[in-house]
């Protein structure tokens, strides 16, 4: 779905007249892991990986232009920029701006690759709001202001909505919990020897220490969680990624220098594994949640 014009003018003008960019406070004492450079690499196909050490930032590479997923942080930008150059892309190439989810560490640099390559970003409808008010809306972080420069999205997705460009096809998977519009991407690619089916998943981790029912900016986090779970035990796929790179063992299994080899990306017991794990954090905490008195009590 196409956003009006009319509404993306107003909404940039009142951002700049109320808001002002200068109020964006990027969260400090991150870990070092996603500010550190680390080698790109060709994952499988025409899929890249083009993020630093922990915040993964993907490049998928069509005949009509190519497709960022995620920016890391607002730092990000120069190591994600010497990246795709050393991959032997062109940066103003970029066509189409995705993101796994609408916190700081993926969308910090999305305003500024907007801005540099013109590119369209396209983001989940529920997670919206937060981009355009720099992170001011999302219920578990809300409260330290604008975390990232705000951006008005071009396109508003729901769940198997499909992105395409050149031969490539995107399915956008709704995966809410972790923000409102988390998600996940399933796309299909080959290169001379096998096709395979790649999911880039983000894994369902929970970020509020309240009870989920007193989370009151967000009434059906509980509910979006247990969907959300019942979801991607579902997913089919040869090939999986996440959007930090520690979340699929990235270092474990590929170090810098090693050769093109997609199959280190298909081991599918560890993504079932680690959302098992996630699960139970989920399930335990609505355990003690039931035991736990409410503020209200």
């Amino acid at each position: 779905m196409q956003i009006d014009k009319n509404k993306i003018i107003l909404i940039t003008l009142l951002f700049l007249s109320i808001s002002g960019f200068s109020q964006v406070r990027e969260p400090l004492n991150n870990p070092a892991e996603w500010s550190q450079k680390t080698e790109p690499f060709r994952i499988a196909g025409n899929l890249y990986y083009v993020g630093t050490y922990d915040l993964a930032s993907y490049l998928i590479a069509t005949d009509k232009g190519n497709i960022l997923i995620n920016t890391g942080l607002a730092s990000s930008l120069p190591i994600i920029k010497e990246n795709i150059k050393t991959l032997g892309f062109n940066y103003k190439s970029i066509k189409i701006i995705l993101l796994t989810q609408a916190h700081f560490d993926h969308t910090g640099a999305i305003a500024a690759v907007k801005k540099e390559t013109k590119a369209k970003v396209y983001v989940d409808k529920n997670d919206a709001d937060v981009l355009e008010s720099g992170g001011k809306s999302d219920y578990a972080f809300g409260a330290s202001g604008m975390t990232f420069e705000p951006v008005i999205p071009d396109f508003l997705l729901k769940d198997k909505d499909k992105i395409k460009l050149g031969k490539t096809t995107i399915t956008m998977l709704h995966h809410p919990g972790h923000t409102k519009g988390s998600c996940s991407f399933i796309l299909n690619t080959s290169d001379k020897d096998k096709n395979y089916r790649v999911l880039i998943a983000n894994m369902p981790s929970i970020i509020v220490d309240k009870k989920f029912r007193e989370v009151s900016s967000y009434k059906n986090i509980q509910e979006d969680y247990a969907k959300t779970f019942a979801s991607m035990k579902r997913l089919d796929f040869d090939l999986w990624l996440a959007s930090h790179a520690s979340q699929f063992d990235l270092h474990k299994k590929r170090k810098p220098g090693d050769p093109y080899n997609p199959k280190v990306f298909m081991d599918k017991d560890l993504f079932f594994e680690n959302l098992q794990s996630l699960e139970n954090s989920f399930l335990y905490k609505i355990k003690t949640d039931s035991n736990k008195p409410s503020k209200n009590d």
